[in-house]
C-alpha cells in the first residue's frame, strides 16, 4: 500500500490498546487523515513513525490486540482457518457450536489463552477433565488440523488462542450468524487450570445470580449474557470495547441458538427440579413430555437434544422465541425469561429484532475475546496446541 505516494494508506489505520484498568480503544478517523496529501515528506515520515509506535507498542505492553496483527507475518492465516472450519462444519454441522463453545470455555478460565487445548502431562492437569468439558467438549481434532496447516505456512507465528477466536467467528458466520473483525495477538498459556474450569464456567443448573456473578467476574454483564451490539460511527471503526455493558451478558446465551445439550444437563428439570420430586413447571409441559421420552430418570446420560429444535443448525433468534414459549432446554436459559425483568425485556426484543441480536452478539464476542489475554513476552506460541513447547 506504500507504493503510491498519493494513496491515503493511513486512512485504514485502527489502533487498539488497553490500559491497566479497562480496555481502552484508540482510533484514528479518516476525517483526521484526509489532509495527508498536504503534508511534506518529512512530516509524513514523522507521522508514520508515531503511528507505528502507537499501533505496535513494545512487546511487554499488556493486552494489545488488533485485527491486523498477522497481516505481514502470516497474511494467509485467516484463509487457512476459514477453509478448515468450513470443511469441518460441512462434514458435521454440530462442529460449529462445538468450536464456538471451545472459545467460550477457554476464555472463562484463565483468559483467552488456549489453556483448554492442553492435554494432561507430568506437570499439567488438563481442563478437558473438568465437569463442564468432560465427555462434551469437542473439536480438538479440528484445531489440530488448523494448527498443522498454519504451522506449515507460518512456523511459530499464529497462536492456538487466536485460532480458537477466529474459528469461533467463522463457525458463527457459516451457520448464518454475524461476522466481526477479531482482534488478534494473543499468546498461548504455559499451563491449565482444572479448578478454574470447574469453578468459573457457568453451569446449566446455576442460579441466575450465580451465572451473572461469574460473568461479572470476567468483566461481562447482563447484556452480554443475553445478546450482542456493534455501533458504527461515521468514518470510524471501533472494534475494541472499553467495558461490559448491562445488555451484554444476555448475548452469550444467544449462542445456544445452535448446538446440543446432553440429557444429564437438564434431567433434573424433568423429574425433580427443587428436590421435592416435581418437574420444573416453568418448562412447557408438552415439550417436557417429549424430552422425557428420550431422557429417562436413569440412563441415557449422553443422549443429545437440540437447544433450538426449530432451527438446530442455523444461527438465528429462534432461541429467544423458544424462551418466550417456555421451551428453553436448560434452566440457565429459561431463567432469562422468568426471573429478571431486564433480561426478560431483552429476550422479547431479540425475539422480534434479529438484527439487533446479531449486532450485540458480535460486540460481546469481541469483548469476551479480550478477557486477560497473554501478549508480548508472556506465554508462548505453541507448535502443537495440545502441549507446551519443549
Amino acid at each position: 500500500m506504500l507504493s503510491s505516494p498519493n494513496h491515503n494508506w493511513y486512512s485504514s489505520i485502527s489502533i487498539y490498546s488497553i490500559n491497566s484498568q479497562k480496555q481502552l480503544l484508540i482510533f484514528i478517523t479518516t476525517n483526521q487523515l484526509e489532509m495527508a496529501h498536504q503534508i511534506n515528506k518529512s512530516n509524513i515520515l514523522v507521522s508514520l513513525v508515531l503511528a507505528l509506535v502507537i499501533c505496535f507498542p513494545p512487546a511487554t505492553a499488556a493486552g494489545v490486540l488488533y485485527p491486523q496483527f498477522y497481516d505481514f507475518s502470516c497474511p494467509q492465516a485467516t484463509d487457512i482457518i476459514r477453509s478448515v472450519v468450513s470443511k469441518a462444519v460441512a462434514k458435521d454441522a454440530r462442529m460449529a457450536a462445538s468450536l464456538l463453545r471451545l472459545h467460550f470455555h477457554d476464555c472463562f478460565v484463565k483468559g483467552c489463552d488456549g489453556s483448554i487445548l492442553l492435554d494432561s502431562s507430568g506437570t499439567i492437569t488438563s481442563e478437558k477433565r473438568s465437569v463442564p468439558n468432560r465427555d462434551s467438549a469437542r473439536g480438538f481434532e479440528v484445531i489440530d488440523e488448523i494448527k498443522s496447516a498454519v504451522e506449515k505456512a507460518c512456523p511459530r507465528t499464529v497462536s492456538c488462542a487466536d485460532i480458537l477466536a477466529l474459528a469461533a467467528r467463522d463457525s458463527t458466520v457459516l451457520t448464518g450468524g454475524p461476522s466481526w473483525d477479531v482482534p488478534l495477538g494473543r499468546r498461548d498459556s504455559l499451563g491449565a487450570s482444572l479448578s478454574g474450569s470447574n469453578q468459573n464456567i457457568p453451569a446449566p443448573n446455576n442460579t441466575f445470580q450465580t451465572i451473572l456473578t461469574k460473568f461479572k467476574l470476567k468483566g461481562l454483564d447482563i447484556i452480554d449474557f443475553v445478546a450482542l451490539s456493534e455501533k458504527k460511527g461515521l468514518k470510524t471503526r471501533a472494534l475494541c470495547i472499553s467495558y461490559w455493558s448491562d445488555s451484554e451478558t444476555s448475548s452469550f446465551a444467544g449462542s445456544h441458538t445452535i448446538g446440543n445439550a446432553r440429557c444429564t444437563s437438564f434431567r433434573q428439570r424433568l423429574y425433580n427440579n427443587t428436590g421435592n420430586g416435581q418437574p420444573d413447571f416453568s418448562l412447557e409441559q408438552s415439550y417436557a413430555a417429549q424430552l422425557r421420552a428420550n431422557c429417562p430418570r436413569t440412563g441415557g446420560d449422553q443422549n443429545l437434544f437440540s437447544m433450538d429444535p426449530t432451527s438446530p443448525t442455523k444461527f438465528d433468534n429462534g432461541y429467544y422465541k423458544n424462551l418466550m414459549a417456555l421451551k428453553g432446554l436448560l434452566s440457565s436459559d429459561e431463567i432469562l425469561y422468568t426471573q429478571n425483568q431486564q433480561t426478560m425485556d431483552l429476550v422479547k426484543h431479540y425475539a422480534e429484532h434479529q438484527d439487533d441480536f446479531f449486532e450485540q452478539f458480535a460486540k460481546s464476542m469481541i469483548k469476551m475475546g479480550n478477557i486477560t489475554p497473554l501478549t508480548g513476552n508472556h506465554g508462548e506460541i505453541r507448535r502443537i496446541c495440545r502441549r507446551i513447547n519443549a
